[in-house]
């Protein structure tokens, strides 16, 4: 063998050595190899921890783990633990931390588009929400949004249909609503507003103290499991439905650019498949726990009422009002708005075939 060639094959034996050994994962033999660094972040998040809500980002964050054999690690941190609940955007975005399981449409004063992340009154059911951000071409443009704030976002929960609010006294007209003080975010309260209810927008955990001495006289949340556990059944006696502002709400991973830049692409991956996977579960959760709690609930007193006709149309006719207000002096809103509109066309005749024709003949049966 020639000496340029010896030497050769002793160079690529030591560096493949070196290499081995920085890729061995610690107590392993240096044969088994990743390659990947150890990453921790911190997850800010708006939800308490004892709330269905958090599931997404407790979801998220053990699947993380386990997909990386811990080399990836996010924690989550309860509303108020780091940053306040509606601030959660902002701190991602500073990078105070990299990222953080919120509502987009808490923060539709920075966008009004950011509502559709969500979800939008008399928009799209949990279904129905995440063809559209899946297949529909709809969280693409929620992200081309979030570029603007240094933030990418993937959706990483649903409640499913919510319902309509805890009221401490009967409302039976939309007369009934005017002067009336409630707790909702979003567009939804918006329309409220317009209503005549004076609105108020507070986190999770606020939301029983203001309910119950007083300070507010109505409020909404998600549905009967979280709502039971926050105690709303005990401040107030009326519970509405359906919840037409939230059809299908979706709960959003927001993740520092610059941070999401830095990770390998092994872990981007990971990360995208942990929140696909919170986002499907989370329902599926809601979806198995409501029915039962609702029917406790009402057995212990709750009052179980639809929301009247002209409320329903009232509410519906300023929602597309607002929609139109907003596309005629946002660009972002009336390209979404745009897009999304006739995504809802689509899908809602489709449903009308598929699904509603079945849903009212077993709904309707006695069988």
């Amino acid at each position: 063998m020639k000496r340029r060639q010896v030497i050769q094959n002793a160079a690529i034996a030591t560096v493949t050595t070196a290499t081995l050994a920085s890729c061995s994962r610690p107590g392993k033999s240096p044969g088994v190899t990743t390659g990947l660094p150890n990453v921790r972040w911190r997850m800010a998040t708006s939800w308490p921890k004892s709330l269905g809500t958090f599931i997404g980002a407790e979801t998220v964050s053990q699947r993380v783990k386990e997909m990386t054999n811990g080399r990836f690690r996010i924690t989550p941190f309860a509303a108020g633990e780091l940053v306040p609940g509606l601030q959660v955007l902002d701190a991602v975005q500073g990078g105070t931390v990299e990222c953080g399981h919120t509502s987009s449409y808490y923060y539709i004063g920075k966008s009004p588009a950011l509502a559709f992340a969500t979800s939008v009154p008399f928009g799209l059911n949990a279904q129905q929400q995440n063809a559209w951000l899946y297949h529909g071409g709809g969280l693409e443009a929620i992200q081309k949004i979030y570029t603007s704030f240094n933030v990418i976002n993937f959706p990483a929960g649903s409640t499913g249909a919510q319902m309509g609010g805890w009221f401490k006294r009967e409302i039976k007209s939309v007369a009934d609503l005017k002067g009336l003080k409630m707790r909702i975010p979003g567009l939804g309260g918006q329309v409220m507003s317009r209503l005549g209810v004076n609105v108020q927008v507070l986190p999770g955990g606020e939301i029983f103290l203001a309910l119950d001495r007083g300070a507010i006289d109505a409020a909404e949340w998600v549905g009967p499991y979280d709502d039971e556990k926050l105690g709303l059944n005990k401040a107030a006696q009326f519970y509405y439905y359906p919840g037409w502002w939230e059809p299908g709400p979706t709960l959003d991973v927001l993740v520092n650019l610059n941070a999401w830049n830095r990770l390998p692409k092994e872990y981007q991956e990971v990360l995208k498949a942990a929140t696909y996977e919170a986002n499907v579960n989370m329902l599926t959760q809601y979806d198995a726990l409501n029915g039962q709690v609702l029917s406790n609930l009402v057995a212990s007193g709750t009052k179980l009422v639809p929301y009247s006709q002209d409320i329903l149309q009232a509410a519906e006719k300023i929602s597309f009002e607002i929609f139109a207000e907003n596309a005629s002096k946002d660009a972002n809103f009336k390209q979404v708005y745009e897009q999304w509109k006739g995504f809802r066309e689509q899908i809602y005749n489709w449903n009308r075939v598929n699904e509603l024709s079945f849903a009212n003949f077993v709904t309707s049966s006695q069988r």
